[in-house]
């Protein structure tokens, strides 16, 4: 079950307090890792019980910074030992994108709970071995889309839902930033893809839970109009274009070559809302529509100005609340296999191929 369909229906369960707190086991130390781990400290479901790395001085420095035993301290060649430990309950994949499918399979095998982060994989046919190990192991599989738990997304999402806007007509959205040389981000080994498969996905996840569809055409372009030696087999930039069943019409572009603030902006019957930067640090809602001509416009204009890691406290509580209550989450594996597929047809579209 996708946003699209659920996005109002799980804010009572962060309100519920569970009996214990799920210990989870962080696959990966890097940058991402570090927002995980401090939204789990600010979490009232969460504890950090485990870590897998290939540095153990550092994996050291931060087991003592969150009170995990260096027992629980796991390299990626001995990762099955986890299936020893009783305090992780579940495991977070911070991975490279072309090793998320590797350490998710492996980590159902070994009986725990998997929340992974987006992009989900590399190609649709890992998302779909993702899925089948983890139903297969009898394990819950959530994919790291934040922003369904963030409420300025929930409250845009309601007001498109209500028809405040009226019918939607369009939407334009936009995603990127300028890339620091030797990212493994931009090599086609480990992102797998170009910026859409880092950046440009928030812009295609947002058309999908705004208009509550997924789209049934593309048109697409990709470029790397300076050949940069930084774009290892990936493309620098890409926009393109869908439609979706009601005949709404979505234009996307996302860039690794220039700083792109995120946003995405829906036109609609009855007016216009518009939604700037995908980030951590709280979004800025603004809106402009009036129900008939003769009455006055309302307006909006709203910041959630909550700090970073309050979107993955928000996220990992939702997680852990649907183990113990054992409910599947609102962005299961199959919401990420769904942009899977829509971001090969957006390659596809563009004369590129995906993975």
């Amino acid at each position: 079950m996708g946003v699209a369909a659920s996005a109002l229906h799980h804010l009572p369960l962060i309100a519920q307090s569970p009996a214990r707190k799920i210990g989870y086991c962080i696959i990966g130390l890097g940058r991402i890792a570090d927002h995980h781990m401090r939204g789990i400290a600010e979490s009232s479901t969460a504890r950090v019980t485990g870590l897998v790395s290939g540095h153990r001085d550092k994996a050291e420095r931060i087991a003592a910074q969150y009170g995990v035993s260096t027992s629980s301290i796991y390299s990626y060649e001995n990762i099955e030992r986890i299936r020893e430990n009783k305090d992780i309950d579940a495991v977070i994949v911070c991975l490279p994108n072309s090793m998320h499918a590797e350490y998710t399979i492996r980590s159902a095998k070994s009986g725990k709970h998997v929340l992974c982060e987006k992009p989900m994989a590399i190609s649709v046919a890992e998302c779909e071995q993702m899925i089948s190990a983890c139903k297969l192991a009898n394990v819950k599989l959530m994919i790291a889309y934040r922003l369904h738990y963030e409420p300025i997304t929930l409250k845009t999402i309601k007001l498109i839902r209500d028809g405040a806007i009226g019918k939607v007509e369009a939407i334009d959205s936009a995603n990127g930033f300028n890339i620091a040389p030797n990212e493994w981000r931009s090599t086609r080994a480990l992102g797998g893809g170009g910026p859409l498969m880092d950046v440009g996905i928030y812009s295609l996840n947002a058309t999908r839970y705004l208009t509550g569809e997924d789209p049934i055409a593309f048109t697409a372009v990709a470029t790397t109009p300076d050949q940069d030696s930084r774009f290892q087999g990936v493309e620098e930039n890409l926009a393109w274009t869908m439609k979706f069943p009601s005949g709404a019409v979505a234009s996307c572009i996302t860039t690794y070559g220039a700083s792109m603030p995120g946003y995405y902006k829906v036109f609609g019957s009855k007016g216009w809302l518009e939604v700037d930067e995908f980030g951590y640090q709280g979004l800025h809602l603004t809106a402009n529509y009036r129900s008939d001509r003769n009455t006055p416009p309302t307006r909006i204009d709203e910041k959630n100005p909550e700090p970073d890691p309050k979107q993955f406290a928000r996220q990992i509580d939702h997680f852990s609340r649907c183990i113990l209550e054992n409910r599947t989450p609102d962005t299961p594996g199959e919401e990420g296999l769904k942009d899977m597929q829509h971001i090969q047809s957006i390659y596809k579209a563009a004369g590129l191929t995906l993975g």
